[in-house]
């Protein structure tokens, strides 16, 4: 059986904290800010961490090595 390649795309998306939790950006924050109210841009700010099955399969799936 070959080894499994991280998915290059998501080792920059995402990152494993030590409890094994995966954290990710927030969205809607690439473009289109003057739609936003200031208050929604202050809150999109920092990270946020994935619901448990979401992260299990980005463990899973996009990094097996992480």
């Amino acid at each position: 059986m070959p080894k499994l390649k991280t998915k290059s795309g998501a080792k920059k998306r995402f990152k494993i904290t030590a409890t094994g939790k995966v954290l990710h950006a927030q969205r809607s924050k690439r473009h289109g800010m003057i739609k936003r109210t200031n208050k929604q841009i202050r809150q999109l700010r920092g990270t946020r961490v994935l619901f448990k099955t979401d992260g299990d399969n980005i463990q899973k799936y996009f990094l097996p090595n992480g």
